[in-house]
């Protein structure tokens, strides 16, 4: 076959020279009639001819090369446009996520509660109050929570948990605390409106209703000494609304339940399930939540919310649903939508860099407790924390140590001094001025009256010659504490915890002191000397905490017998 000679048909030429005319090989773009701006060809020579000969090039003056590169260029632009188009809508979906969310102050109540110093590798844990809020303030929760009369009441905290992400972000701990648990709660105010609330001592539930989620926080940070890093609460819809983004969690029950008013007890969650393991979502997964009667009691009704928490954790790790972007979006949308959040926390980047600490805690490293309890000696129908095994609660987590028996104890936390002995005191301990206070008092116990003066004579006879007790009335304080106002005095306060034998970690910079002082709490009721303390264990939990573990999956609830059909 004869090959044409015709530049533009058949093949191509060979040899294509730079700067021929008709080939584009400028790197800049062309102007409004498709010439280059730079190009090296004479401006007479005419459009569509070499510089070899006067064939024609293909149709009239348009150049294929050209198109191509016209071509081109139109989807560039197409695509730039999609793409900044895409960025634009994902930029906007961020911003409904973020408006979504509905933030409030982190503490609105007296707490003196400090964070907790760094472990030897510097991290340190997270502490998450969940509230789970009973408000009917809109039909929806009217609708699923019943009770309308109560439509426009303060809303109490039903549900209270604190999760405790420990500092190497290996475990995880959960404590709950029923809702009909008499307590202090302290001063607060509500943010909103400004209303103080005086300091009283009631159940814990009705903290939400005097300040908002910052006052229940407040009333836990007081109650145990642990500082509380955020709060997050749920009400009715939101629960439903999480249940369905999920798509439903596996509950067990031993007998067919039914939660309904029954013999003279009114009220009841509507739960109706047979027998054996089943997927619960929405409104069903609400009336599990909320069952009461049906278990026999508020404390087991904890056991039961402890087994759906497993059970979603477990669910949404079989789900990979923090790498499925479907599914993370709905999870995303349910979540900003029925969260209420403290404000440190009140974006969707901050919530999910969160989310993603907690997902990295494996299952059988998760551990569901109630606090160790007691009748209250006032009222049969609430309870008050069972001291020593409440106490050890608090301890584990103050001092982070894990509630299950797969790791370890922490080696002590450094000062900011570095290790607990090198800061030195500023002041001759008989230079120093020390304030002791009394704070036996409890919920249940009257304080023990002259322990202030008692303990300052003691601190007397120990060198430190200024020290006098607080003649103000008697407070209330479940833990022994020094406090110290300025950093200049860190190593005075640890002298004088020294001198008493109470431990480094109970020594706290507080402002509300304006010199070392000691406070004597209700752990130190009786003696000269602070009451040695048993060394915490990994995994050595009281036996009346009802743990249970993350991974445990053959958990099942038994159903009171008049709640059976």
């Amino acid at each position: 076959m004869t090959q044409s000679n015709v530049q533009g048909e058949g093949a191509r030429p060979h040899g294509r020279q730079t700067g021929e005319p008709g080939w584009d090989d400028s790197p800049y773009e062309q102007n409004g009639d498709g010439d280059h701006d730079g190009d090296s060809g004479p401006p007479s020579a005419p459009r569509g001819h070499g510089q070899h000969g006067g064939g024609h090039r293909g149709n009239g003056n348009r150049k294929r090369p050209r198109r191509k590169h016209r071509v081109l260029r139109w989807s560039a632009t197409v695509l730039a446009v999609a793409i900044l188009g895409t960025a634009g809508a994902g930029y906007l979906y961020y911003q409904h996520l973020n408006d979504n969310i509905r933030k409030g102050e982190r503490s609105s109540g007296d707490s003196k509660a400090q964070k907790s110093k760094p472990n030897a590798a510097g991290q340190t844990p997270v502490n998450i109050l969940l509230i789970g809020s009973d408000s009917r303030n809109s039909d929806e929760n009217v609708a699923l929570g019943g009770s309308r009369d109560n439509r426009g009441n303060p809303p109490l905290a039903d549900v209270e948990m604190l999760i405790h992400l420990s500092a190497d972000r290996k475990s995880a701990a959960v404590v709950s605390i029923p809702r009909d648990t008499r307590v202090d709660i302290p001063e607060c105010k509500d943010p909103k409106t400004g209303k103080k609330y005086p300091k009283t001592n009631v159940i814990i539930n009705e903290s939400l209703a005097r300040g908002g989620p910052g006052c229940t926080l407040a009333t836990w940070q007081n109650l145990t000494g642990i500082y509380i890093d955020h709060w997050m609460t749920v009400d009715f819809a939101g629960v439903v609304k999480m249940a369905d983004a999920v798509g439903g969690v596996d509950v067990c029950v031993n007998q067919n339940v039914w939660d309904r008013p029954h013999q003279g007890v009114p009220g009841g969650s509507g739960l109706k399930m047979t027998a054996g393991t089943k997927k619960v979502k929405g409104k069903q997964a609400l009336q599990w939540l909320r069952t009461r009667h049906a278990w026999g009691s508020d404390l087991l009704r904890a056991r039961a919310q402890h087994m759906y928490l497993n059970s979603l954790i477990r669910t949404l790790k079989s789900q990979n649903a923090f790498t499925d972007s479907g599914r993370l979006m709905n999870l995303a949308e349910a979540g900003t939508q029925s969260l209420q959040v403290s404000e440190e926390i009140g974006t969707v980047k901050k919530l999910y860099n969160l989310a993603m600490q907690l997902k990295t805690v494996p299952t059988n490293r998760i551990t569901m407790t109630t606090m160790p309890n007691v009748k209250d000696p006032q009222n049969d129908d609430h309870v008050i924390p069972d001291g020593a095994d409440a106490e050890k609660i608090w301890r584990m987590l103050r001092d982070d140590v894990p509630f299950d028996d797969k790791g370890t104890t922490p080696a002590p936390k450094k000062t900011t001094s570095g290790s607990e002995e090198t800061k030195a005191p500023s002041l001759a301990a008989d230079r120093l001025g020390v304030v002791v206070q009394n704070a036996t008092g409890t919920s249940t116990q009257a304080p023990v009256g002259g322990r202030a003066g008692e303990i300052s004579r003691v601190l007397v006879e120990k060198g430190f010659d200024r020290a006098v007790r607080d003649r103000a009335g008697a407070l209330s304080e479940d833990q022994t504490v020094v406090r110290y106002p300025s950093a200049d005095l860190e190593g005075d306060a640890r002298s004088v915890a020294k001198a008493l034998g109470i431990p480094m970690s109970s020594v706290m910079k507080s402002t509300d002191v304006s010199g070392v002082t000691v406070v004597v709490g209700s752990d130190w009721r009786t003696g000269t000397s602070y009451p040695k303390q048993s060394p915490l264990k990994a995994g050595d939990l009281p036996s009346n905490s009802d743990a249970i573990n993350g991974s445990d999956t053959g958990q099942c609830m038994d159903v009171y017998k008049p709640y059976r059909w």
